[in-house]
């Protein structure tokens, strides 16, 4: 018996509801009141201008509109689900290395060795790379030394955390000091200050030039994932939070950073480990998201269109149709790729394919390129072997 409950290991998610916990211990109300359905309403119309979404379709020759035949398809990426769902339940297929524990992300912070390849120690990152901008967007090996995961990056050098050295850094005031001084390094680097202790975060003097940028360089996209994980890895979690609500205000409301929003709502609201912060911050989402029809993130029973029909922009794709058939299902698998290609992929799924693949992706930079063909990369990427030791997708 014990060598059975030895190998037991807990079943894998196998769709995005699965992965997703949000909304399953839900209970408050998810009705928006009456003065934001007015607000939505008079938003959603279509001369107050064009949003990110319907930009991106009309690049594809598509016009989002409410009729089924027209409108694309659009859905949640499993592969973010699936690993997020892994990192905030704690890797629960984890296999315990066998090599010695050698606590190397810790000694790092404590200044001891260097990050490898690049034989640079932490404290002459901390003290001589801040506001330095075109070496902390051009060099990629130190993300993964100042940022630790139990997870593999790209960076094969930099050392998987294990729950002894998390512990251990955890009781380190020197390493804690030095992280937080990292973190402040990148906020400073993508037009963000930290504020106080409890990780509040607003605009840096610098954020016109330094939010045009990271709007561009979408590769930012996924070093802030990291980040984020790494926070709730070595104790500040509530650390997550302000930050996230501050790039959903400037994706959603502001419009400064738009090419973030997928990311934003795809990633790092769900990097949150407890469901009633996630819920907080998508419901915000929902109230300032363009076109409000189109949002994915809401309760599952109203994203199906199931029951009583909730309200534009509950989650509700603003289509009713009938639950399909069997028969239905296995026309729809079966049916030609053109019923594929209308799946909108965000540019942080781009990033990644291109990652994964080699950089042999070609023409998927951008939204609304060759959509099929993205999610076949995609696909092709996970054949490959760019995943992680327990099936997630490898992280910056």
């Amino acid at each position: 018996m014990g060598n059975l409950l030895g190998g037991w290991r807990p079943k894998e998610p196998s769709s995005v509801e699965e992965c997703d916990s949000t909304w399953g211990s839900d209970s408050e109300s998810d009705s928006i009141s009456p003065a934001d359905g007015e607000r939505a309403a008079g938003e959603a119309s279509p001369q107050v201008g064009l949003d990110v979404v319907e930009v991106e379709l009309r690049l594809m020759g598509l016009t989002l509109t409410d009729s089924p035949e027209s409108a694309p398809k659009m859905k949640r990426s499993f592969y973010a689900a699936r690993d997020l769902y892994k990192y905030r339940h704690s890797y629960p297929n984890y296999k315990r290395s066998r090599q010695p524990n050698e606590y190397r992300n810790l000694r790092f912070y404590l200044n001891k060795i260097p990050l490898v390849p690049d034989g640079i120690y932490v404290e002459e990152i901390l003290s001589k790379w801040r506001g330095d901008y075109d070496k902390l967007e051009h060099n990629h090996t130190y993300i993964q030394w100042l940022f630790p995961l139990r997870e593999q990056g790209l960076n094969f050098y930099a050392h998987e955390l294990t729950q002894d050295e998390i512990k251990e850094f955890q009781s380190t005031r020197e390493a804690k000091r030095r992280f937080l001084a990292a973190y402040s390094l990148m906020l400073d680097f993508y037009g963000i200050k930290l504020l106080d202790k409890s990780g509040n975060v607003a605009r840096a003097l610098n954020w016109r030039e330094r939010f045009q940028h990271l709007n561009e360089s979408q590769h930012n996209y996924l070093r802030i994932t990291r980040i984020l994980k790494s926070l709730g890895e070595l104790g500040y979690e509530a650390f997550k939070a302000p930050l996230v609500r501050l790039f959903l205000e400037e994706s959603l409301c502001h419009n400064t950073i738009p090419n973030m929003q997928h990311s934003v709502l795809e990633y790092y609201v769900y990097t949150i480990r407890l469901p009633a912060t996630r819920r907080r911050l998508l419901r915000y989402a929902r109230q300032h998201y363009r076109p409000a029809h189109a949002f994915l993130w809401g309760p599952p029973s109203k994203r199906r269109g199931g029951g009583g029909g909730g309200s534009v922009g509950s989650g509700s794709s603003g289509i009713r149709a009938p639950a399909p058939t069997p028969e239905q299902q296995r026309r729809e698998e079966d049916a030609a790729p053109s019923t594929r290609s209308g799946i909108i992929v965000s540019s942080h799924d781009a990033v990644m394919c291109q990652d994964l693949a080699g950089g042999g992706l070609k023409g998927c930079t951008v939204l609304g390129s060759n959509m099929a063909g993205l999610e076949g990369a995609l696909m092709l990427a996970g054949a490959r072997g760019g995943r992680g030791e327990y099936g997630e997708v490898v992280p910056l």
